[in-house]
Order: structure tokens, then sequence, then C-alpha cells
């Protein structure tokens, strides 16, 4: 009886362990069979003049794609552009704020005038408003909501009719870490890119039937050397030493250019997720697992680690370049130093005196 029990029992694990190496194997064929190449293909890239957005666009250059960059700062793209048709990329590239429908809606009409259609929709133009929320305002959280939310809803709500007509397409946003962790002195980031997760979700599920995968991306910490672009309030100068050294460890911290390539493999083969960053998989797994735990270390971060809030609990915000002290830049933000100038994070004309 024991014997025939254990038998028994071996079988069923066998049989599970079978089935879940079949199913792996489906996984993977179904995956390959959804396979993009991208030379000749229409592409999008929203935030594409510096940073992250910058790096996939020169990687997408160099297999062919014909690319359409955008963001709101014209001396920028213009940087950008030169960079990319001077390695001889196919690349047009627009002035346009997405939070505001219409120049969302325009951007993608101007792509599919120029290209015919539009394969790849890229949402990553971003902004970062880092401080304690004493110091934030509504104006914050809206601005955050129309870069992060609207602006990728409206850009995806005129490219899906295109899209549909095709009979295929690709959409990436690209989202954060803090779009499915709350971090302390990011809540407007957070609130918006929480928003960009959702939606996503949503849309993926909707419009796989049509052939359009939606991809959602979640980087951790990234040596993009944004930083030096975000914005600062409260005691910003503490604000911007924590912000910018925390993306200089090398441990915790992903090279740029890596987590660009991630992003393209996760678009080619029409990946539901990608999570860039081994702390990002912990942290979201450990929020899973563990949400009290989780909650604890930011209270913790929150009490004992980031800057207290201001003592005239001001609204004013600065950049990072007007936030530099003699902590940051140093050797402790090295690694980060180093990416703002490869890409295109120094502002036209060089860098601007930090305030008094």
């Amino acid at each position: 009886m024991l014997a025939t029990a254990r038998m028994t029992t071996r079988n069923q694990i066998g049989f599970a362990v079978g089935l879940l190496a079949a199913a792996g194997a489906f996984a993977r064929v179904k995956r390959m069979s959804r396979r993009l190449d991208f030379a000749g293909r229409s592409v999008l890239i929203t935030g594409g003049s510096r940073g992250l957005g910058l790096l996939v666009a020169r990687q997408l250059a160099r297999e062919g794609a014909s690319l359409t960059i955008a963001a709101r700062d014209r001396s920028e793209l213009d940087v950008a552009r030169t960079e990319l048709e001077t390695s001889g990329a196919d690349v047009s590239s627009v002035v346009c704020d997405i939070g505001v429908p219409s120049e969302a809606r325009d951007l993608i009409h101007h792509v599919v005038d120029r290209t015919g259609r539009i394969d790849v929709l890229i949402n990553n133009a971003g902004i970062i408003t880092v401080g304690p929320v004493e110091h934030m305002t509504p104006a914050d959280f809206e601005h955050a909501m129309d870069v992060h939310f609207r602006g990728p809803l409206h850009t995806m709500l005129a490219a899906i009719p295109f899209m549909k007509q095709q009979g295929m397409g690709r959409v990436v946003n690209v989202s954060s870490i803090g779009g499915k962790i709350g971090v302390p002195h990011l809540a407007p980031y957070c609130a918006s890119k929480f928003a960009l997760t959702g939606l996503s979700e949503s849309l993926r599920a909707e419009l796989a039937k049509d052939g359009i995968y939606v991809t959602g991306v979640f980087p951790g910490l990234m040596r993009t050397g944004s930083p030096f672009n975000a914005l600062f309030k409260g005691r910003h100068r503490e604000e911007f030493m924590w912000f910018a050294i925390s993306d200089s460890l090398p441990l915790v911290t992903v090279e740029a250019g890596r987590a660009a390539s991630k992003l393209i493999d996760a678009c080619r083969y029409g990946d539901a997720e990608l999570v860039i960053g081994w702390p990002a998989r912990v942290a979201i797994l450990s929020e899973a697992v563990a949400p009290g735990l989780v909650a604890a270390a930011a209270r913790f971060a929150n009490r004992f680690v980031l800057p207290a809030p201001g003592p005239n609990q001001g609204i004013e915000s600065y950049s990072g370049w007007q936030s530099i002290s003699s902590v940051a830049p140093s050797l402790l933000t090295k690694l980060t130093d180093r990416a703002a100038l490869q890409n295109n994070e120094i502002p036209v004309g060089g860098r601007p005196a930090p305030s008094r």
C-alpha cells in the first residue's frame, strides 16, 4: 500500500514536471513566432532626444529602422538627430509636448504622413520631480499625469487605428519600479507611473486580438545621466545628492545601454512585461510576498535617510544643474556624470551655473 502511494506521488510529480516543461517549450515557440525585424520599420520614440530614449534610437538605427524622435527641447533634438544622421540613420525629429492632446495626435499623424505607417510606438517621455510631499502642489501631480499617463494614452489612441489597419503593431510603455512600488519623495512620479502600468495592462489584453502587443517596461535605477535634468524641491541640494549617488551605485544600477538592449528585445518579441535590474525584481517580489516589510523599509528610509522638508515649505523647484554641491558631482557620482556626457544630458552650450 505504501509503495503504491509512493509510486502514485512520483507519477504525479513527474506528470507535473513534464507539463511545466511542455508549457515552457510552448511559450518559447510562441514567443519566437512573434519575432519582429526592425529593418525598415517605422518607429516613434517619445523622449528620444536624450537618456534611455536616445540609446534605444541608436540601437534601432543600427538595425535599419526608420526613426522619429520627439521631445520638447528643439536644441536637444537637433543634437540627437544630427548624431543619428551622421551614423546613417533615417530619422526625423519633432518638437512635441505629448502632455498636450492635440500635439500627441499630430505627432502620430506626422509619423504616418512621413513613412506611411507606424509599426512601433515607444512611450518613453518622462519627468521627475523629487522632494517631500509637503513641497508638492496639485500642479506637480497634474504635470506628471500629463506626461506619464495622458501623453501615452493620447499617442496610443491615435496610433492604434493605424496599427489595426496594418494588422500589427508594437507599443512599449516605459514605466518604472515606481509604477509598481510607491517610493517616498517621488509621489507625483509614482502616482502617474502606476496609472501608466494600469493602462498598459488593460490595453494589452484588449489589443492582442488585433496583432498589437503592448509591453510594460519597469526599470530600476539606471545610469542614464538623468538626475541632472530632474527637478528637486525642499532641501534641493540634499535631494539631488541622494538621487545622483543612488543613480551611480555600480552593483545596484543598470548601465543604460544594457537597459536599452533589453527594452528592444522585449519589443521584438512582444513580451508582456520587462523588469530591468535585479534590485527591481527583488523589490517587486518582496512587495508581493511581504508588503508590510517593504512599507516598513520605506518608512525607515523616509525618516532616517532622505532629507526632511525644508524650513519654509516652499514650492520652488530646481534642476539638478541648479542643485550641485561639493558632494554631487564628485567621485561618488562618477558613473552618472559619465552617462550624462554620453547620452546628451548636458545642455547645449555647456552646463549652467548652479543657483545660489
